[in-house]
């Protein structure tokens, strides 16, 4: 038998309190007390609510001595890697005796380079960013000169600028192999689907995708690609459908930044009654739950997103312990994993 969701307001009817109530404390509003965000953040992880469905432990509560900050744009969902890279972190920093306490990022404040409303630099001892890809923001948070970690970063942020510590995964090289692999199985042209500004990570397999092309002896036809801003991919239902129909001859093959792109070029492209991959074959990046649901099952690179949770952990607490360390930038092998949207192609 299928277990129902957990929904908020199953939280809310858990601790007595409102739906309103639970939801303000699990986005992070200042106007829940400190206390009642505890209770309603323990209770998600003990119901396994969404993205706490990995966190397995009651060390998400408010900043005591020797605690460690998360700072993030979104809290990522199940699928997402980065809920199991948080996972990862929690239970690292946990055994050093750290709890980790989760600051949502509002646009309003990464806008006016404010710090979260709850957020106090003088009790934290450590900070981990997650899905901050605003250099200027970036410099903010470093200015405070505590120890930092990022988990990838700003497209265009210049690494001796950063003043913290990088951790990426692997990414340039991943997506070189694929693309060369996609040439050698037959495809003739090749388009990129993405925004190569939106972060480092996306900016590196941008990178790879023309190294490979270059050095296959083909030449990158932007025509062919979709370069918008990350923000315009999802911000109407028809959007992606709009863009093919822009382009003037469909490619051979799209290499995609990540898989939440490349389904929904997958379930595009069917619309249109093109045949993947007899029509045209589709990669994406992440190795997401989606990948391997969508049909057909899409070709990505997979993360090893546990083991960059603990990697994250690992350089921080190094950090705290000596602060006077060279920075380091740090990429985690990934792993390029072939499936039906590639056609015959193996590793």
């Amino acid at each position: 038998m299928t277990r129902e969701k957990v929904t908020i307001q199953d939280i809310a009817d858990a601790l007595g309190i409102s739906r309103n109530t639970a939801s303000k404390a699990l986005n992070g509003n200042s106007s829940i007390s400190d206390e009642t965000r505890n209770k309603v953040i323990k209770k998600a992880i003990e119901l396994k609510y969404k993205h706490f469905a990995y966190m397995e432990s009651d060390n998400l509560m408010t900043k005591t001595p020797g605690n460690i900050a998360l700072l993030t744009a979104n809290l990522p969902n199940t699928s997402h890697f980065g809920s199991r890279l948080i996972s990862g972190l929690e239970k690292r920093i946990s055994a050093e005796g750290y709890n980790l306490s989760i600051y949502i990022v509002r646009d309003i404040e990464r806008s006016s380079r404010m710090l979260p409303n709850n957020f106090e630099a003088s009790k934290v001892d450590g900070i981990v960013c997650i899905e901050l890809f605003d250099r200027e923001y970036s410099e903010l948070i470093t200015s405070l000169g505590l120890p930092t970690v990022f988990i990838d970063c700003a497209a265009n942020m210049f690494y001796p600028d950063l003043q913290a510590d990088l951790l990426l995964m692997e990414n340039e090289h991943s997506t070189y192999y694929m693309t060369c692999k996609l040439i050698e199985h037959g495809c003739t042209s090749l388009g990129f689907i993405g925004d190569f500004n939106h972060c480092k990570s996306f900016n590196e397999r941008w990178a790879g995708f023309n190294r490979a092309l270059i050095e296959k002896g083909m030449t990158v036809n932007l025509e062919q690609c979709i370069l918008n801003p990350d923000r315009e991919f999802f911000s109407k239902s028809n959007w992606m459908d709009q863009r093919l129909d822009e382009i003037g001859s469909i490619p051979s093959a799209f290499v995609c930044a990540n898989d939440f792109i490349a389904v929904n070029v997958i379930k595009s492209l069917k619309s249109k009654n093109i045949s993947i991959p007899e029509d045209i074959v589709i990669c994406g990046f992440d190795d997401a739950l989606e990948s391997r649901i969508v049909e057909p099952h899409l070709s990505t690179v997979h993360i090893y997103s546990d083991e960059m949770g603990i990697a994250a952990a690992n350089i921080l607490l190094s950090r705290i312990k000596e602060p006077a360390l060279p920075y380091q930038i740090t990429h985690i092998q990934t792993t390029p994993v072939f499936r039906e949207s590639t056609g015959g192609i193996q590793r």
